[in-house]
């Protein structure tokens, strides 16, 4: 009973409004999420968690309203945020239809191509529970080298996660990321942590995107990470995705490359076979 009325307590100051119940939802592992029935009612999302690092929820917050900034995309509202909690509006979950794939693929190419300052972002962030390293570079290669493979290639390796003959794999692809990166191309507003469990598809059956890790990064990047993970109708996703925002040729070829980062990140956090896939994925490229 004390933590509910611990949980109430924070989501009826965020939001000036009484919770009349609160029931656990499932999934994440990151954080404890619960959902609010509140008295004027609605329903909302209070996500929780224990000795959270400094600046974690105020980083989702700010990743969310940040894709939302250009109306293009279908984003879940943030209601409130402080030190040790996020309320987010509650979705209520649906299944997609062939329609609503066709419709995510062409949101993400218009959110994609509302562009970004440049490559990274203003301020770090958190991967699951991992520091995001942020800071911008001049272009995406380099970008991607040193705040996106080589943080966790090293964190997993230190971490005893990652073998030596896959480390180096990963480590030739580095050397090689200019030549195998592709055309150059301007950076992209990407959600940036983009698998099947970050999207919710609501009552409409439209797409809501939650849990990014946001930033001016490479359009392929989103793409290659919802291939690797897996999604329900993801062939059309890709076909409308193409038809609103053609990509360039090769695309479907450098998907290893890009899907070296959530590798690695699953290899530094959970270890299992992560460290072998992600060496599998650097040599496809070499």
């Amino acid at each position: 009973m004390a933590r509910m009325r611990t949980l109430a307590e924070r989501a009826e100051h965020l939001l000036g409004s009484a919770v009349v119940s609160t029931s656990p939802v499932a999934g994440g592992d990151t954080c404890t999420s619960t959902r609010l029935r509140l008295s004027d009612g609605r329903s909302a999302l209070i996500k929780t968690r224990s000795h959270a690092p400094d600046g974690f929820f105020e980083a989702e917050a700010q990743a969310l309203r940040w894709l939302a900034e250009p109306g293009v995309a279908e984003v879940v509202e943030v209601l409130g945020v402080q030190a040790d909690c996020l309320v987010l509006a509650w979705v209520e979950p649906s299944r997609p239809n062939p329609e609503a794939a066709a419709e995510l693929g062409r949101m993400l190419a218009r959110l994609h191509a509302s562009g970004a300052p440049g490559f990274g972002a203003e301020n770090d962030g958190f991967i699951g529970a991992l520091p995001l390293p942020n800071k911008p570079t001049e272009t995406w290669p380099e970008f991607f080298a040193v705040r996106r493979v080589l943080p966790y290639l090293r964190l997993g390796v230190d971490r005893g996660h990652i073998e030596a003959q896959d480390a180096e794999a990963v480590e030739n692809v580095v050397r090689r990321i200019v030549d195998l990166a592709g055309p150059a191309e301007p950076p992209a507003r990407i959600h940036g942590d983009l698998w099947s469990g970050n999207l919710v598809w609501n009552a409409d059956r439209s797409a809501v995107l939650v849990d990014p890790a946001a930033h001016g990064g490479h359009r392929e990047t989103d793409l290659a990470m919802l291939t690797l993970f897996g999604l329900p109708q993801l062939g059309r996703v890709l076909a409308a995705y193409a038809e609103e925002h053609p990509l360039a040729e090769g695309w479907e070829q450098r998907q290893p490359l890009h899907q070296l980062f959530p590798l690695l990140v699953h290899a530094a956090m959970f270890g299992g076979r992560y460290g072998a896939l992600a060496g599998d994925a650097a040599r496809k490229l070499l």
